[in-house]
């Protein structure tokens, strides 16, 4: 299996509200059948109906409360941008759960959710390249 993530998609209450939300970040989506897909770097965000994402995967949607142990993550090319994201995504209806700070690794990064409650960390990382294009590359961590 090739090492790749191609889309990440994402169940939600309300996919008008969601779309609203995420273009209140400056993000542009299209609309597909009730489906809102982002261009997002190299690969696609997707907002879909919560109740449909799980009927379509076979899973009982049960509601777990809490955090469901998933962070989506974009990395920036510095602590301002950080902050300027974190903000938007407060003035477009996100709940900051950690302002942007220094981190333990010597980076700078805070935390939102959205408004179905999946969270968001923006982060700037020093110790990872972000190219022209927005990618990641991950530095030789000297693994074998």
């Amino acid at each position: 299996m090739e090492q790749r993530v191609s889309l990440i998609t994402l169940g939600v209450a309300d996919v008008s509200r969601a779309r609203t939300f995420y273009e209140g970040l400056g993000w542009r989506g299209q609309e597909v059948a009730g489906t809102v897909f982002f261009q997002a770097g190299g690969l696609a965000l997707v907002l879909w109906g919560r109740d449909e994402l799980a009927r379509d995967g076979g899973i009982d949607d049960e509601p777990a409360g809490g955090f469901g142990g998933v962070a989506l993550a974009q990395n920036v090319r510095s602590p301002e941008e950080v902050d300027a994201v974190v903000a938007a995504a407060e003035r477009a209806g996100a709940t900051v759960t950690r302002p942007p700070a220094t981190t333990f690794y010597g980076g700078y990064a805070g935390y939102f959710t959205d408004p179905d409650g999946h969270v968001w960390e923006i982060a700037h990382n020093p110790g990872f390249t972000l190219t022209d294009d927005g990618s990641l590359i991950l530095p030789d961590f000297g693994t074998p």
